[in-house]
């Protein structure tokens, strides 16, 4: 991996803290909401049979409107996706070969089993990882880690996700000081070469276990035990502003739960097609 490849990863795990901590309405929501939120979305999705393409294209609401309310650039949420998206995509690829039965025909063409299971497949895929992005852009991962501490998972396993988000980009770092102080002393040269592999990947992992262990050290002299401040539930604070922000999440939580049963248990897409027909 170049230096400039190196950097453009750490400049989006950057870009992604900047963006989680924006004071936006949706940032200010409580992170359990939108953690349990993200959690029912995906559940519901998939829950969907193979055939049931109008009601899940109905799901698509609920990222539309997180984008638009919270002011995500669905442009650059594409170009941060751009590796994940088509490997979504290729999931039930080869299901038209095996399901051959017509089951619809749309004017004169008949559509089989396969095609109708492969595209709801990749809409599943395409809206879970939508979902999963709109939750890391507008909660940062302490936030998150303290939803998962208010839902009583394990102190350690949280720690653990915390410490190793923060050192990916530690790692990173370092991968990229090597990286470029490698070019230097091999100019003209395509690449590390192969018998270098070793002695880098060896001071990387030595630089980067020192570099983190100060930065655990760092975070233990201020007061880090693997618990989050801010409260143990959703009732508001004392402040205006905090119950103003405790109601909004409690409006939030109830309205797209009842969305999601609505769209799974209720026939609306056939209603509405109903209508127009």
């Amino acid at each position: 991996m170049s230096s400039n490849k190196i950097d453009g990863a750490i400049g989006e795990f950057r870009s992604l803290d900047t963006s989680a901590n924006q004071d936006q309405w949706m940032n200010r929501l409580h992170p359990l909401v939108k953690l349990f939120l993200t959690i029912l979305y995906i559940t519901v999705t998939v829950s969907f049979s193979r055939y049931q393409l109008a009601g899940l294209l109905c799901m698509a609401i609920y990222p539309l409107v997180g984008f638009t309310v919270g002011e995500i650039s669905f442009a650059g949420c594409l170009k941060r996706l751009r590796i994940v998206l088509p490997l979504v995509c290729m999931v039930g690829i080869f299901n038209p070969l095996f399901d051959r039965e017509v089951v619809l025909h749309i004017g004169s063409i008949a559509v089989t089993g396969g095609v109708l299971s492969m595209i709801t497949l990749m809409i599943k895929g395409v809206l879970t990882v939508l979902a999963s992005y709109l939750l890391i852009v507008t909660t940062s991962i302490e936030k998150i880690c303290r939803a998962l501490r208010l839902i009583h998972v394990p102190k350690v396993l949280v720690t653990e996700i915390l410490l190793i988000y923060r050192y990916v980009t530690v790692l990173l770092s370092e991968a990229g000081r090597i990286t470029q102080a490698y070019s230097l002393r091999a100019p003209g040269q395509k690449g590390v070469a192969f018998k270098a592999w070793g002695p880098l990947l060896g001071q990387m992992l030595l630089r980067s276990m020192d570099r983190a262990e100060v930065l655990y050290e760092s975070m233990c002299i201020r007061g880090f035990s693997g618990e989050f401040p801010g409260g143990t539930s959703l009732r508001p604070a004392d402040s205006k502003e905090a119950r103003r922000a405790g109601r909004a999440s409690l409006c939030w939580l109830f309205f797209w739960t009842a969305v999601f049963l609505l769209i799974r248990f209720v026939p609306l897409a056939e209603w509405l097609g109903g209508l127009f027909v």
